[in-house]
């Protein structure tokens, strides 16, 4: 699904479920983790994860945009958007959204650890995944300097 089918996807639950144009923009946002969708009070747009409808379906995407469309609508009326918000816990009631989106499974990528660092005084050694200048650091055990070694990758894994 692309945006635009998206953006008429959004104004067809608006004009049926709440009974109101939406005139804003919705897009999909492949970033989003941790949330099913977004509402700006700004710009009035809104995001929905692409995670979220390849992961459930279009069933759970329907809910997370009446959600957003709660937002949406309560906001450009000056009425209370915001979750708290009896206003919006009874439209969210009304017209069949979800409070809560399902937990996104996210794999992170793991990196591998490349590098190590070796205190020239107390032999004491970090291992780091991300390269760093020795030079702004310090031994955390006796405050000596650093140096930077790069590690066999089939070793730290």
């Amino acid at each position: 699904m692309e945006d635009e089918q998206l953006q008429q996807w959004v104004e067809r639950i608006s004009l049926t479920f709440f009974g109101r144009p939406f005139l804003h923009k919705a897009t999909f946002n492949g970033r989003l983790t941790s949330t099913g969708g977004r509402y700006f009070t700004k710009s009035h747009h809104i995001e929905i994860s692409r995670r979220q409808l390849d992961q459930f379906g279009a069933d759970d995407v329907e809910k997370i945009i009446k959600h957003e469309l709660c937002h949406y609508h309560l906001h450009i009326m000056g009425r209370g958007y915001q979750h708290r918000d009896e206003e919006f816990k009874t439209l969210l009631q009304k017209v069949g959204g979800t409070r809560f989106c399902q937990s996104l499974s996210v794999t992170k990528r793991k990196e591998p650890y490349r590098y190590k660092l070796v205190c020239t005084s107390c032999r004491t050694e970090y291992i780091r995944k991300r390269k760093l200048d020795p030079k702004k650091y310090a031994c955390g055990n006796c405050s000596g300097k650093l140096k930077l070694l790069k590690l066999d990758l089939q070793q730290h894994s």
